[in-house]
């Protein structure tokens, strides 16, 4: 940067920042150029500021992250409020932190006055990964900015993963229980997801919906009497474990099977579910890199961090799986069962879409995952520092910022800082009322 500019100090929430600034354009070629003109900003969401993308990554990456938790906080109160009316709970003054304690009392004392023995919830939590698309698309554009030659096919990313490897990895994958196997297994050796064909004349307790001969009481039987719903004793035939559930299994597994690496069945097609010491195609869970976009770019090593920093604030995580069972008490009469299950396949819908989305709040915020840290350091954190790191004279110099651009940029990083700090103030409310429910619904009790 040739051109002489004078140093600015000025602060953003929990940053001070020496920053550089120069004179408005005032020449017609830069403005026709396009190195001059109206400013983006990252509060409208044009994240195009300084016109280097190593830098405008991260602008965009506040955007998405600004944009993820509002829309999850946004989606919190409107399941809530959906619920407070199924209950009866007065919802006049609009969503408050009050209102989640009312409609969690009103859902207990009708489970209490109509379920014998309260509800009997199987509960498998939602996974949160960083979306790798986001990262390969985002690479490819900042090498694209710098005159490279990109090669980008979609679907067939692959990254390098720091984190669980849930795919196919081009190495060595490791750790306990991490080895998938997805074709029919007989007699699996780990944990089997899916439906357990049992050997012939075996029987087991079934966790699920038995298909065969119940020694006990049977919720469901065909016109055959074969049982075809859960199983109080044990099944003989086959057992279709829960949504999301896995148990051992005494025959053949048709689903998944996992098992640790190095046994017998972990040969052939197989996945990986755990550690990667090579490429990792699929999903990560965790710190990773993703690839360069071009063969040969002196730019790609420097467009990572703004890719892996675009893909943590675009989470993603999967439905949780909720079963939730119940026996009515006797003499609860026909339209109170009928109410009672209104009022509990609402709660059930309510509630897994409540239980993703604080699963992602958490991960973006603590970088947590069911209680679990795994993204270390958390998505927020990563970015703040980040942002900070090149909020100075010297880091901005080693950008290629038109100098018409230069004006943009002191003011990005004022909204991005008030961003990040105006989210990390707000969202403890959520995070303590998203916590009491999540407790409840995962638990029933």
């Amino acid at each position: 940067m040739s051109r002489r500019v004078r140093n600015i100090l000025f602060t953003v929430p929990g940053i001070v920042i020496g920053m550089v600034a120069a004179s408005s354009c005032n020449k017609l070629d830069d403005i026709t150029n396009g190195v001059c003109g109206p400013c983006g900003s990252v509060d409208k969401g044009d994240f195009s500021v300084s016109g280097d993308a190593k830098l405008d990554g991260f602008f965009q990456a506040v955007g998405t992250f600004k944009n993820a938790t509002a829309s999850v906080q946004g989606d919190f109160e409107a399941n809530i409020l959906a619920l407070a009316t199924v209950y009866g709970v007065d919802t006049k003054a609009g969503f408050s932190a009050a209102m989640v304690d009312e409609v969690i009392a009103k859902a207990k004392a009708e489970i209490t006055a109509n379920v014998q023995g309260g509800l009997k919830v199987n509960y498998k939590p939602a996974a949160c990964q960083a979306n790798v698309n986001v990262a390969v698309q985002a690479q490819a554009k900042c090498e694209a900015k710098a005159d490279c030659q990109v090669d980008v096919k979609p679907g067939q990313a692959s990254v390098k993963c720091e984190g669980t490897c849930s795919g196919s990895c081009s190495g060595k994958c490791s750790g306990e229980a991490s080895c998938v196997v997805t074709a029919p297994t007989v007699d699996c050796s780990g944990t089997c997801e899916g439906t357990c064909e049992l050997k012939a004349g075996a029987t087991a307790k079934c966790d699920g919906t038995c298909h065969g001969t119940c020694k006990g009481t049977c919720s469901a039987t065909d016109a055959n009497g074969q049982c075809q719903g859960s199983c109080d004793g044990d099944c003989s035939g086959s057992c279709e474990f829960k949504a999301g559930a896995s148990a051992k299994c005494t025959g053949t597994c048709h689903g998944k099977c996992t098992v640790n690496q190095g046994d017998a069945q972990c040969t052939g097609k197989v996945e990986c579910s755990g550690s990667c010491d090579a490429e990792c195609s699929g999903g990560c869970e965790g710190k990773f890199e993703p690839p360069s976009a071009s063969a040969d770019c002196s730019a790609s090593a420097d467009c990572k961090a703004q890719a892996s920093a675009q893909a943590s604030a675009s989470l993603q995580c999967t439905p949780p799986s909720l079963d939730i069972g119940y026996n009515f008490k006797a003499g609860v009469k026909a339209d109170a069962q009928a109410t009672f299950s209104a009022h509990l396949l609402e709660l059930k819908a309510r509630g897994a879409a409540i239980v993703q989305g604080a699963a992602k709040l958490t991960a973006l915020v603590d970088g947590k995952v069911n209680g679990k840290v795994v993204f270390n350091p958390s998505p927020v954190a990563a970015l703040k520092a980040s942002i900070s790191g090149f909020a100075s004279a010297d880091a901005i110099a080693k950008l290629d910022i038109p100098v018409g651009r230069l004006n943009c940029v002191v003011p990005a990083f004022v909204e991005a800082g008030k961003a990040i700090g105006d989210v990390s103030s707000s969202i403890g409310g959520t995070v303590t009322a998203q916590a009491k429910f999540v407790a409840f619904i995962t638990t029933g009790s």
